[in-house]
């Protein structure tokens, strides 16, 4: 069964750090060629875009997480990671983790809920 299970959210206080993980199972994100991304939303807004990365190993990052946030993969654990440094308020959010690849099909996790407090 195609699965992707985040895990590491929870409440933090501002400025604060916290790492979210997003496991694989049933296909493997390398193999299948896909971008691994980390999105979030916010009562009442869209989803956005936090973070992709591509198959090349090029990222991209929304402008709101820029120098605060940071992607990375273990592939033989086939996990993605979401170090997310001097958190804000406004990061508050379901954060989502997603695999868009080759084959067109796309996955999705149930999300992790990360709350910033002041």
């Amino acid at each position: 069964q195609v699965q992707l299970v985040e895990s590491g959210g929870g409440s933090v206080q501002a400025g604060g750090s916290l790492k979210l993980s997003c496991s694989a199972s049933g296909f493997s994100f390398k193999t299948k060629f896909c971008a691994m991304m980390w999105y979030r939303q916010a009562p009442g807004k869209e989803r956005e875009l936090v973070v992709s990365l591509n198959t090349d190993d090029t990222t991209f990052y929304g402008d709101s997480v820029k120098g605060r946030f940071t992607i990375s993969s273990d592939n033989a654990k086939n996990t993605v990671y979401l170090q997310m440094g001097s958190l804000k308020i406004e990061d508050t959010a379901r954060y989502y983790c997603a695999a868009f690849c080759l084959d067109d099909k796309n996955y999705w996790g149930q999300g992790t809920q990360v709350t910033v407090s002041s």
